[in-house]
C-alpha cells in the first residue's frame, strides 16, 4: 500500500497580511489537507506555532477582536535596538496561549530567524515556542533583537521569507507554501505620486521615514523570496492578494482571513492534483 505523502506547510513573512495564514489553514483543513510539518517566518512563525500547538481557534478569536487602539496599546516604545521592545505584546501572548516546548508539539514545527552580526540563517527547533516566535518576528528597526545562545537574532524574512527549504529538510514530501508578498509594493502607499499641490511641477510627494524604511524592507523581502522560491520551489504556491494592507494594520484580521480562504480556492485544482 502506497504511503501517504507527508505534507509541509511553509508560512511566509508579511506583517499584518499574516492573518491570511489563518484562512489558508482553515480552507486546507476543509479540503482534508493536514500538514505534518509547519515552518514559519516572522508572522508565519506565530500563526504556525498556534496551529502546531492546537491553539489556532484561540488566535483567530483574539485577532478578530483587535481594534486599532488595541494594537497601539501593545506598543512599548524603546530607544535602543528597535522602536518596540515587544515585552507587552509577548506578556499578553503568554497570558493568552499555553506555552509549549517545540519538541513536545504534536506537529513538527520550526521558525526562521536571522543572526544580526553575520546575516546567517538560523533554524529554531528547540526551546520554548514563544521564544522562537519572538526571535523570528523581530523586524529590524521595529522590534528589538532577541538574544539567544549569545547572539542577536532578528526577523527571518531577511534571509528566508517563505521557508520551503526548512520544510524539505524536516522531511516533507510535498510542500504547500504561502507567499504574502504579491502585490504589496506600491499599492497602498500614497507617496511617489504627485498630489494636487504637486501636479504643476510633477514632483512626487515626500514619504515619511517609516514609509521609506518599511518599503525598503518590503523590497528586500520580496526579492529574496523570489530568489529562494526559484531555487527551492514549493509544490503548491498560495498567494493571498492584500495590496491595501499596511504593515501595522493588524486590526483588519477578518479581511485577511477571508482572502486566505479565497487564495486556497483559486489553487484548489492544483492542490487536489498534487495531494491526491
Amino acid at each position: 500500500m502506497r504511503r501517504k505523502p507527508r505534507i509541509g506547510l511553509a508560512l511566509g513573512a508579511g506583517s499584518a497580511r499574516g492573518w491570511a495564514h489563518i484562512g489558508v489553514i482553515r480552507a486546507l483543513e476543509e479540503r482534508g489537507v493536514k500538514p505534518g510539518i509547519v515552518c514559519g517566518t516572522s508572522i508565519g512563525a506565530l500563526v504556525g506555532a498556534t496551529y502546531a500547538s492546537g491553539q489556532l481557534d484561540r488566535l483567530e478569536t483574539w485577532v478578530s477582536g483587535l481594534a486599532w487602539t488595541s494594537v497601539v496599546r501593545l506598543m512599548d516604545i524603546s530607544l535602543r535596538g528597535g522602536l518596540i521592545r515587544g515585552n507587552r505584546l509577548f506578556s499578553l501572548f503568554r497570558a493568552t496561549f499555553e506555552e509549549h516546548d517545540i519538541a513536545a508539539l504534536p506537529i513538527a514545527y520550526g521558525a526562521v530567524a536571522t543572526e544580526l552580526e553575520s546575516g546567517r540563517e538560523v533554524w529554531l527547533r528547540e526551546g520554548k515556542v514563544l521564544e522562537a516566535v519572538r526571535a523570528s518576528i523581530a523586524m529590524p528597526g521595529l522590534f528589538t533583537p532577541v538574544v539567544r545562545d549569545g547572539v542577536l537574532l532578528v526577523d527571518g524574512g531577511l534571509v528566508n521569507p517563505v521557508p520551503v527549504s526548512m520544510c524539505r529538510a524536516l522531511g516533507a514530501d510535498l510542500v504547500i507554501a504561502v507567499d504574502l508578498g504579491w502585490g504589496k509594493l506600491g499599492a497602498y502607499r500614497d507617496f511617489g505620486k504627485p498630489g494636487a499641490a504637486e501636479k504643476a511641477d510633477k514632483e512626487p510627494a515626500m514619504p515619511s521615514i517609516f514609509q521609506v524604511f518599511n518599503t525598503a524592507l518590503d523590497i528586500v523581502e520580496q526579492r529574496v523570496a523570489r530568489s529562494r522560491l526559484a531555487g527551492e520551489p514549493a509544490d503548491v504556491l498560495i498567494t493571498p492578494l492584500l495590496p491595501g494592507f499596511g504593515t501595522m494594520e493588524y486590526h483588519r484580521a477578518k479581511e485577511a482571513i477571508e482572502e486566505g480562504r479565497q487564495a486556497v480556492g483559486r489553487m484548489a485544482p492544483l492542490i487536489e492534483q498534487v495531494i491526491r
